[in-house]
């Protein structure tokens, strides 16, 4: 007997919702049987040819504690009358939603290494603790919590014991090469040698301590660069007066947001790939650096070692002088950095959207 299935999938087009827009990808190959209802944002344009899966527009503000926003969105999932609900990110679920559901809960790090960045502090106070409350009631209320990797199955357990028993680790994947032909960073100073990130200097991305890394490498190395792409916001605008001030600033490459081709030629030409985070729950950045046969050095910390393996040279991300040295040990070896590729490619085996996505669906299928 066909079941009705609601995906809140509103999620999809931010960088945190690459795994339900793959996910979307390949679900209505592997249930031609139960009825779909993906939710979206309004303005989002994803169709579906297949008859058993429609979208509706959900104009509701997601991880919002309005009270009217809450009410209606509650409102309109008892409407559509699922048989099961999936929440393709904990604090999605609206406080007075009491039918079946399953989470995903990517990681803890919200909870950890939020700042306030332009609101007042005593707004960002009662944000948190909204959203430690839609945190809490949506892990608490799933009756099955997929998450990305064994260290935040381990993590979130800790966090709430309650927790435990329904956890299931279903690795996400990276995305392929890029196929676009690749292009010179258009900012003129990009030149080899060179090492790079790619991102939001978000507080948990650790991106001063790799600035301070780098200056250390500079020492032995006067002609590296270290470019630091991504689209500018607040994180990055407060970065950028940092910088300035520093002794090394004019070999800081700040390009802001950069084409797919630009993105393709700092992968095929950069040294290496940096990632200095403190927190990540599964780590696509640097798979990502591996699918383009870039080596990688990597913070040891959350889940990294677990997801890379040995396809990486790791770090204390705490420890700048132990990241300068592992960014050392890379740029002085060319006999390690192929090595690195090689087993990048190699990693990359063990994760697939399609294999993550059969996981997901089985597991939707087990709980309805």
């Amino acid at each position: 007997m066909s079941k009705h299935i609601v995906i809140d999938a509103r999620i999809r087009r931010a960088s945190t919702g690459r795994p339900v827009d793959r996910l979307l990808n390949y679900l209505p190959k592997l249930d031609k049987t139960n009825n779909f209802t993906i939710l979206v944002e309004p303005n989002d344009p994803i169709t579906f040819s297949e008859k058993n899966f429609n979208t509706l527009p959900c104009p509701y503000k997601q991880f919002s504690l309005n009270p009217l926003q809450q009410l209606t969105y509650a409102w309109q999932l008892n409407r559509l009358r699922p048989d099961l609900v999936f929440f393709t990110l904990t604090g999605q679920a609206p406080l007075l939603y009491s039918g079946k559901n399953i989470t995903l809960t990517h990681d803890l790090t919200m909870l950890r290494y939020a700042r306030a960045g332009r609101l007042p502090q005593w707004l960002h106070w009662i944000r948190m603790i909204g959203y430690r409350l839609l945190f809490w009631k949506g892990n608490r209320s799933a009756s099955r919590i997929i998450v990305p990797s064994n260290f935040v199955a381990d993590d979130l357990s800790k966090y709430m014991k309650s927790a435990l028993e329904k956890i299931s680790v279903i690795y996400e994947s990276s995305e392929p090469p890029l196929t676009v032909k690749s292009e010179k960073i258009k900012v003129k100073r990009v030149e080899r040698p060179f090492i790079f990130h790619v991102g939001s200097p978000f507080p948990h991305k650790n991106i001063h301590a790799l600035v301070q890394a780098f200056e250390l490498v500079k020492q032995k190395h006067p002609e590296l660069q270290l470019v630091l792409a991504g689209k500018k916001e607040y994180y990055f605008e407060e970065l950028e007066d940092w910088i300035k001030k520093r002794i090394y600033a004019s070999d800081i490459i700040i390009p802001g947001f950069i084409s797919d081709a630009e993105l393709k030629w700092l992968y095929e030409n950069a040294e290496m790939y940096v990632l200095p985070s403190l927190s990540e729950g599964f780590g696509l950045p640097g798979l990502e650096a591996m699918a383009h046969g870039c080596p990688l050095a990597s913070s040891n910390a959350t889940c990294l070692p677990e997801i890379y393996g040995n396809a990486a040279v790791y770090f204390d991300p705490s420890d700048q002088l132990e990241m300068a040295k592992a960014i050392e040990a890379v740029l002085k070896s060319q006999k390690l950095r192929k090595e690195l590729i090689l087993r990048g490619k190699k990693q990359l085996k063990n994760y697939s959207w399609e294999k993550m996505s059969k996981e997901i669906a089985d597991l939707i299928i087990s709980e309805l």
